[in-house]
């Protein structure tokens, strides 16, 4: 009752805010196209107050890096709800565990991170790391906030909260704050992560000169307990009582932890050198820069040895922490003829720096305790549209420095009608498999490795999508890996009753995968029916790269309008399910998934019951998650170890503010 107590007030307290709309840009391919729309009153002018009439909501601008415009959504659709979450993107192709800002399990792969250079490693703590791409400029007629709250499964909350305004019609500045804070259920498993974001787009007064930038600051802590131990995971898989307080369930350790610490100085700037046509941009020159210091460390923190990992160095206080600095620039010169279409030619320098304190000393090998180089590379860039055809590339090659690699990007897309778009795209990728395959140091003496002459990884993706208004929307992928990196469990020949241990491995097998994904979204009066659905193949090695055959999602839903049209309600149903297939384990020495071969991982179903409610220009969200367990029991897991989480009343408030 306290909690629908809360709920209630919360809703109460809404009805106060002042009224907004939403009037989408026809150019905007966000994925509110795919939904049903709920609100479209005033979509020709906003409220009046005080004798003001303010701006329509379609002058609050949200840029991407790419250039992409849209506007301020303040209306409420299932898909809104598929994002209402810790990461504020669909998780669909995710497993979550216990906690939430613990890592994910991947259902399902995308590629397009691909970069001719390697990544910093410790992947498993970038999926809440806000990249380049997620930060998001403004330009706002009035200053703009939006709160975001939702509770957590015990003793915390997660808020993320943005401030906007522009000093001047053409300066724009903003704050944002994401944190979360949560204890977790079971022994030793709080996390507490942190994102500041401060952005600034400015334009000069004669349109020759823009600037974005945004300064980063992220830190993303997990307490660490290596999982279940046998004992307990059998408990929990054969539900036995005495650990349905999960806090009881014993765990491999209590005194772990790992960190990921970032910051990150980020410049795009352009001058138009020769203005060109005001309407066309004909004969247009254009010189662009681009600046990037991106600053990581990372560290894994024990009070005592595990023999979890194995042998180490030290019995006690062991401490591992490596750091990595990469300060890059870009210059592009490009220029734009309405027959040729925009034609760019770029040069970029990396000086990359990665490593740690020390260098480790053995009777057969020296590790050393750094990785320095500069990297220099070329490119071109290639963008032409006529009439409702799309072609687009990029190219970037590495010429010098201590790794070879490329990218090479294509894509052409074709919008017969406004109700169909159809793209294709490839993209052939060349890099040297991330700095935790090449060099790592640990008080643990498994995790030490110096792997100079590893190949590049060399990917190959097509990619095709259609969306269609009447159909529904569908994208198919073939991706094609020569010399896939990844860690692996090995067992240790010396002590055979000891868990596996993890090292890292390059196949000499090409992966194969297939991915096809499709949606559509169904309506008959005040029901709907909104469908997800993934088929994966691993045509070749599919023991080193694990998906589910089949994932889908499946929402049922009444929405309707009450109270005189003053509140717009959803509820309803979500159905997911995943096929078993034999999941990657969590390593958190490394912070990294691994291959085992000792257990596969059992598909299951979770059923959500969801109510959420529009008033005015807040949305509320209520959901009852895994209703299922309650009748069922849980005995799911997300990686071998790691349970899935059990049922759990959440709910929050995603609102905006107009002043």
């Amino acid at each position: 009752m306290k909690v629908f107590s809360i709920f209630i007030f919360v809703l109460l307290v809404a009805i106060s805010a002042p009224a907004q709309d939403l009037k989408i840009d026809k150019r905007s391919r966000a994925n509110t196209n795919r939904s049903n729309n709920n609100d479209e009153r005033g979509e020709n002018m906003r409220s009046v107050k005080d004798g003001r009439k303010k701006p329509h909501i379609s002058k609050y601008k949200i840029i991407s890096i790419e250039n992409d415009t849209t506007y301020v959504d303040t209306t409420l659709n299932i898909h809104k709800d598929y994002k209402y979450n810790y990461l504020r993107k669909d998780d669909f192709e995710l497993l979550p565990f216990s906690n939430i800002g613990r890592p994910y399990n991947r259902l399902g792969y995308n590629f397009e991170d691909l970069s001719p250079l390697p990544k910093f490693g410790a992947r498993a703590r970038h999926f809440n790391f806000m990249e380049v791409e997620d930060i998001h400029y403004y330009e706002v007629p009035t200053p703009f906030t939006e709160l975001y709250f939702k509770t957590v499964l015990e003793q915390g909350q997660n808020v993320d909260a943005l401030f906007t305004t522009n000093i001047r019609p053409n300066l724009n500045l903003s704050i944002a704050y994401k944190g979360l804070r949560s204890l977790g259920v079971y022994q030793n498993d709080l996390t507490s992560t942190g994102n500041l974001r401060l952005g600034l787009n400015y334009r000069t007064p004669n349109d020759r000169y823009y600037v974005r930038s945004h300064f980063v600051a992220q830190d993303l802590m997990n307490q660490e307990n290596g999982g279940l131990t046998t004992r307990s995971e059998q408990q929990f898989k054969d539900q036995i009582e005495e650990i349905d307080n999960r806090a009881a369930a014993d765990v491999q350790f209590q005194d772990a932890e790992n960190m990921l610490d970032a910051k990150r100085f980020y410049l795009n700037q352009f001058y138009k050198i020769r203005k060109g046509n005001d309407s066309t941009q004909n004969g247009q020159i254009r010189l662009k820069h681009v600046m990037d210091f991106t600053d990581k460390e990372y560290s894994f923190n024990q009070a005592e040895a595990s023999p979890v990992f194995g042998s180490s160095f030290e019995n006690s206080n062991l401490s591992d922490e490596v750091e990595y600095q990469n300060v890059s620039n870009t210059f592009t010169l490009s220029y734009f003829q309405n027959h040729l279409g925009k034609i760019g030619f770029k040069a970029g320098h990396s000086h990359l720096n990665y490593g740690y304190r020390s260098i480790v000393v053995r009777e057969d090998e020296t590790i050393p305790n750094r990785i320095k180089t500069d990297i220099i590379s070329l490119g071109g860039t290639y963008h032409k549209s006529i009439k409702d055809f799309l072609i687009a590339g990029d190219v970037t090659y590495n010429i010098s420095g201590d790794f070879d690699g490329y990218n090479i990007q294509g894509k052409a897309s074709y919008k017969p009608s406004d109700s169909l778009e159809i793209s294709a795209g490839i993209q052939l990728n060349s890099s040297a498999p991330n700095y935790n395959f090449i060099l790592n140091q640990s008080d643990y003496q498994n995790y030490n490795w110096y792997n100079p002459n590893l190949e590049n990884v060399n990917t190959q993706v097509l990619d095709f999508k259609a969306e269609s208004k009447k159909f529904g929307w569908a994208e198919a992928s073939l991706t094609q890996i020569d010399n896939h990196a990844y860690f692996a469990f090995t067992n240790d020949v010396e002590n055979p009753a000891m868990d596996s241990l993890v090292k890292p491995f390059q196949a000499s097998d090409q992966v194969r995968y297939l991915k096809i994904k499709a949606g559509k979204d169904f309506k008959y009066g005040h029901m709907n029916l909104a469908n997800t659905v993934m088929y994966q193949n691993v045509m070749n090695a599919e023991n080193i790269f694990p998906v589910p055959d089949f994932v889908t999602r499946n929402s049922l839903y009444y929405d309707n309008y009450l109270f005189k049209r003053a509140l717009y309600l959803q509820t309803g149903f979500t159905f997911n399910y995943f096929t078993e297939f034999q999941s990657k384990a969590y390593d958190p020495v490394l912070a990294e998934f691994a291959i085992q071969d000792r257990e596969m991982l059992d598909g299951f179903y979770t059923v959500d019951f969801f109510l959420n409610a529009k008033v005015q220009e807040a949305r509320i969200f209520f959901k009852l998650q895994h209703l299922n367990s309650l009748f069922e029991g849980n005995s799911n897991f997300s990686a071998p170890s790691y349970p899935y989480r059990d049922f759990v009343i959440r709910f929050g408030l995603v609102w905006n503010f107009f002043l």
